[in-house]
């Protein structure tokens, strides 16, 4: 178990919130917009995190709102409940639905008097807040790409399965939001995963199929990629300790890929992974959240020791890993077959925030055509089961509402992602969502100076070193450092199979272009044919970079 002598504040907090019922029904009844300190805290296993508007604050008005999660597994939704997640945008909401890198959908500014409505509506039509944030498992993510093959269409029911075993069974979230009856005695009630404090910290699962990496499964707590004879799948190979965030004023912290553990049968799965999340929860810092992570543990550890403990809470030996191997991580964009009769639509969405004529087409789009729904990591959409001979019918709505397909994008668009910042985060150090399109275009503008249009690069954006966006396994990360002021990380991969290096710091937004046109003219000269920027920049070294930099002219 875990020997922290002294456990943080949260730890007390949750400790103490009767599984996670807190203040929270009593102060749904004060007529104050905002929660108290500590029922802040146990909203956020509920789904919810209490923000304010921080340009609305330099007004000096406070502008209490909520951001409000809604876990998907998987990203899978029906026609359905899209259409009710885009009717809610505008009844509770701030007029925009933001796709998420976890495949979560997320409301911005509800008002507390619109809570309760907003949770119980989202679970009468089978979708939940509950564990879409807090020191628990989040929502389990998985390749949404519809393909008819079998181990894909397995992958998504193992997601989906796992997500329920795991979620919290406590009776609170239903008696809060949905009037449930309360428990005779909720102070008897228990987690028998869980228990009374949770997690030290968040943990976070993802599926890959071979091959696709589309979800960076290495960025996981835990990535399980199938082992497949055919189209069987024969084992799947349990990675573990991944991490990219960072604390700011926190050195120690940093961004960490997962670690092959071992290969897990089949019908071992489940209660492999539930197992890593009881080390962690046994063993994670309770002391410290900056290092609560399941990453420092393995990084404490190491694989031996780790691998050792799970197969003696499993109870046997488990295979070595399996060599992976991986030949796609960009997301599923444009027109593609889907089986011999349907195909389905990759359509890209500026940092996941659906608004605007695109919000108003995809309305459309489902309310016609009935297409499945499927969030993506990369923060964009996929439309699936569309008969082959309605591709027109659709092509057309896209041209009337001026909707960009993703052939007709720069490659540096396409690939790129962004954490929400500034106004509404509380981490937030400077902007990133608000700054992408300004950033993207100085870096085309760069490319295109330096004889480079067209270059297909990966560029991640976030408002501080916590890298919602994952941008340290980006070709280019470019990390919120001060106002306007960033860090810039090169050489990560295109498939996220690697961290990058700090190329340099404190660039101001508007130099951002500058800074790298070193790095992109070495590249020019000096790459290998077929080489992507990121392979190149780890090939050569961020100490060559840097030398570049400093050689070339003013």
């Amino acid at each position: 178990m875990s020997t922290q002598s002294e456990r943080s504040s949260v730890e007390r907090v949750k400790e103490q919130s009767r599984h996670l019922r807190g203040a929270i029904l009593e102060e749904l009844e004060l007529p104050t917009p905002n929660f108290s300190k500590e029922t802040v805290q146990i909203l956020k296993f509920h789904g919810v995190y209490q923000q304010t508007d921080r340009d609305a604050r330099k007004a000096g008005v406070t502008g209490y709102g909520s951001m409000v999660r809604v876990g998907i597994p998987g990203g899978v939704l029906s026609p359905e409940q899209y259409l009710l997640l885009d009717r809610l945008a505008d009844e509770v909401g701030d007029g925009g639905l933001r796709i998420t890198t976890r495949q979560d959908a997320q409301f911005h500014r509800t008002r507390k008097a619109d809570l309760r409505y907003l949770i119980s509506t989202l679970n009468r039509n089978l979708l939940t807040t509950l564990a879409a944030c807090g020191d628990v498992v989040r929502n389990t993510t998985c390749c949404p790409a519809p393909h008819s093959d079998p181990v894909r269409a397995e992958l998504q029911r193992r997601a989906l399965a796992l997500s329920r075993r795991l979620k919290p069974k406590t009776r609170a979230y239903y008696e809060i939001w949905m009037d449930g009856e309360k428990a005779a005695a909720a102070e008897t009630e228990e987690e028998p995963l869980y228990g009374d404090c949770y997690l030290p910290r968040k943990f976070k699962i993802g599926f890959a199929p071979p091959g696709d990496n589309c979800i960076d499964v290495y960025s996981n707590d835990v990535g399980l990629v199938p082992v497949c004879r055919g189209e069987t799948i024969q084992a799947y190979t349990l990675l573990a300790g991944g991490g990219l965030g960072m604390s700011p004023g926190a050195k120690a912290t940093h961004p960490r890929l997962a670690d092959p553990i071992c290969t897990v049968p089949p019908e071992l799965l489940e209660d492999a992974v539930e197992a890593c999340v009881t080390i962690h929860r046994d063993y994670g810092n309770r002391s410290n959240r900056k290092f609560a992570r399941l990453k420092y543990v393995l990084e404490d550890w190491g694989v031996e020791r780790f691998r050792k403990e799970l197969e003696a809470r499993l109870g046997t030996e488990l295979a070595p890993p399996a060599k992976l191997e991986w030949n796609k991580g960009a997301d599923h964009l444009g027109w593609q077959r889907q089986d011999d009769t349907c195909l389905y639509l990759g359509l890209h969405v500026p940092s996941g925030r659906i608004r605007g004529p695109l919000r108003d087409c995809l309305r459309e789009i489902v309310s016609e055509f009935q297409p499945g729904v499927r969030f993506t990591c990369h923060q964009n959409v996929l439309l699936t089961g569309i008969p082959a001979d309605r591709r027109a019918e659709i092509d057309n709505l896209l041209r009337r509402y001026g909707a960009s397909m993703p052939s007709e994008l720069p490659p540096v668009i396409q690939e790129a992602l962004a954490c929400p910042a500034l106004p509404t985060c509380g981490l937030a150090i400077t902007e990133a969502e608000r700054a992408m399109p300004d950033i993207l275009a100085d870096i085309e503008r760069t490319l295109r100076e330096v004889g480079l249009d067209g270059l297909p690069v990966t560029v991640r954006v976030t408002g501080c070193p916590n890298g919602c966006a994952r941008p340290y396994t980006a070709e280019i990360g470019i990390v919120g450092q001060s106002v306007d002021m960033y860090a810039l990380y090169l050489g990560g991969s295109h498939l996220s199979l690697r961290i990058g290096a700090l190329f340099t710091d404190r660039v101001r937004r508007e130099e951002i272009g500058a800074a790298l046109r070193s790095a992109f003219v070495l590249f020019r000269e000096r790459r290998n044919p077929g080489e992507r920027f990121g392979d190149f920049c780890h090939r050569v070294g961020v100490a060559a970079l840097r030398g570049a930099a400093v050689e070339a002219p003013a």
